[in-house]
């Protein structure tokens, strides 16, 4: 897991916990803004791990090319 895997993870659970927190309350802005964020920390993560896994490939294109 890369830094930005871990942030988009970190991200989306604030999120998580402020969209509960909003419907528990009642509190629409606070609800909406954890979504948002959640939404932007699935994206953030899933971007993290495309990279991850483009720069394992390129790594494993490396090495077979070394051989």
């Amino acid at each position: 897991m890369n830094a930005n895997e871990t942030k988009g993870k970190v991200k989306e659970i604030k999120g998580k916990v402020k969209e509960a927190a909003g419907i528990l309350t009642g509190d629409r802005k606070l609800e909406n803004e954890g979504a948002s964020q959640r939404v932007e920390g699935s994206v953030q993560s899933k971007i993290g791990e495309a990279s991850r896994k483009l720069g394992e490939a390129v790594t494993t294109i490396g090495e077979a090319i070394k051989k």
